[in-house]
């Protein structure tokens, strides 16, 4: 495609030229390749312009101000929201209806159990973010959470490709800072919760809550559906910015306009729900453990129905939902029946959601293996450390992905919110630990990695699941 056509109405700075690819990566640039040359907080891509060149790019993407390029080039102040509107008209096509979901935690499990639903009520369908690509025909990896736009726009014209009508997207707060979602038309869009989360990107909670808002306030079309948890003050907050940027807002959770839940009663590994949805009481028996997977259900549930599936099915769907990798699952049980959980939990938030969520299924004492990731938020460490110490028996830190960080540090700080836990720094031996302290009626779950299969330490990763160690642990 001609480059003046790819990049309307802004001005092309030299001679019009036939563009074939774009990337962000001047490693990744080949002949005929318009190379956005970026500015990030880690790497300037304005530095590799020069390697791009070399890789045959025939133009640049960059801020405005650049000088003695030899190939047509364009400057602006904002590069990035442009180099997302180019990767979609490159790599054109995206299934009917997509829907985005933002918020801190629950993003994973909510976007999955909208995939079961829609496939339920028979729509050919298909969800993405940090589990990867989840389909009919299994699990796909991606990098991050928000590809990057060209990835972005490749994988929704590749899910089109294949028949997927209906396809659902986390969207972190990351990738709408970064415009890399600008280009794609929305159906629909969500918001779970937010806590605090990195902070080692974002300043403070109301940067954070800015980022997350301009799904709503800048991205989706007006009039489309925003299913919104309303239970916390900036779920109140984004639905207030929704319904004056002109979306049909439905408030769902505990404190729900729309969809309230009513009543919760646990079970061993299920729980009845009772939800009040306009002026009538309906039961569900939802095959989950913890209160937070009821409320990412009623999320998915408002988001299902919103989009074409029927207020009957959607409900009967609920019944048939089964788990997310890393999400409250299930590794087994001790021969005395004590559960043993792996969950993602790596938020204060996320954490006391956990432990409260297996608190009314547990009769006897919670044990929990736990530690905090490397190069990332350190205020919440201690904070993390006290909630353990509050709601569980028996606290174990240990290490998580402590990457560039001295790992006895990050347990120190942990450590200061819990100092009577355990310290067992190896992670496999932690989680064996724990497992050999359970007896009946007890409950282990091990927080902060879930689905991962690596664990990062410096800048490698070793093979590790935490799954894999306890199911190891449990023969």
């Amino acid at each position: 495609m001609m480059l003046s056509k790819l990049i309307a109405p802004q001005i092309l700075n030299g001679p019009d030229v036939n563009i074939t690819g774009l990337s962000s990566d001047s490693r990744a640039v080949r002949g005929g390749y318009l190379f956005a040359a970026l500015p990030g907080r880690l790497a300037d891509g304005r530095d590799f312009i020069e390697s791009a060149l070399g890789n045959g790019a025939a133009a640049v993407l960059s801020t405005s101000g650049l000088a003695d390029i030899p190939v047509p080039h364009i400057g602006l102040d904002n590069p990035r929201r442009l180099y997302a509107n180019i990767a979609a008209k490159l790599y054109p096509g995206q299934p009917d209806t997509v829907v985005a979901l933002t918020g801190t935690n629950g993003k994973s499990s909510t976007i999955e159990f909208l995939r079961q639903i829609w496939d339920y009520a028979g729509f050919n369908a298909a969800c993405f973010g940090t589990l990867g690509v989840t389909s009919k025909q299994g699990v796909l990896p991606l990098k991050h959470t928000t590809p990057d736009a060209v990835a972005l726009h490749q994988t929704l014209a590749g899910l089109a490709e294949t028949g997927i009508s209906h396809a659902g997207m986390e969207a972190s707060s990351h990738g709408l800072e970064q415009y890399r979602l600008d280009g794609v038309t929305l159906a629909a869009v969500g918001f779970t919760n937010l806590t605090q989360d990195h902070f080692d990107y974002h300043d403070n909670m109301e940067d954070y809550f800015l980022a997350k808002s301009r799904l709503f306030t800048q991205l989706a079309p007006k009039k489309i559906p925003a299913i919104i948890n309303v239970d916390g003050d900036y779920g109140r907050r984004m639905a207030k910015l929704a319904a004056k940027a002109g979306l049909e807002v439905m408030s769902v959770g505990w404190s729900g306009e729309h969809i309230r839940i009513a009543e919760l009663t646990p079970r061993a590994s299920s729980q009845s729900l009772q939800l009040m949805w306009g002026g009538k009481r309906t039961k569900i028996n939802l095959p989950l453990a913890g209160e937070f997977q009821a409320l990412n259900a009623v999320s998915a549930l408002g988001l299902a129905v919103k989009t074409g599936v029927a207020k009957a099915v959607a409900l009967e769907a609920l019944e048939h939902l089964h788990g997310v990798a890393g999400r409250m699952q299930l590794a087994g049980h001790t021969n005395a029946g004590a559960p043993v959980f792996v969950d993602f939990a790596h938020t204060p938030d996320g954490l006391e959601k956990l432990l409260r969520g297996v608190r009314p299924h547990t009769m006897g004492r919670i044990i929990i293996v736990f530690g905090c990731g490397g190069d990332r938020d350190p205020d919440k460490r201690p904070k993390m450390g006290k909630i353990a110490n509050k709601l569980a028996e028996l606290v174990i830190v240990t290490d998580d992905n402590p990457r560039t960080e001295i790992p006895a540090d990050i347990r120190a700080a942990v450590l200061a919110g819990c100092p009577d836990a355990q310290e067992i720094a190896d992670r496999g031996e932690a989680i064996k630990y724990g497992i050999s302290q359970l007896q009946k009626n007890d409950c282990l779950v091990i927080a902060g990695k879930g689905h991962e299969t690596g664990q990062i330490i410096g800048d490698k990763t070793i093979p590790f699941s935490d799954v894999a160690v306890a199911r190891e642990a449990l023969l």
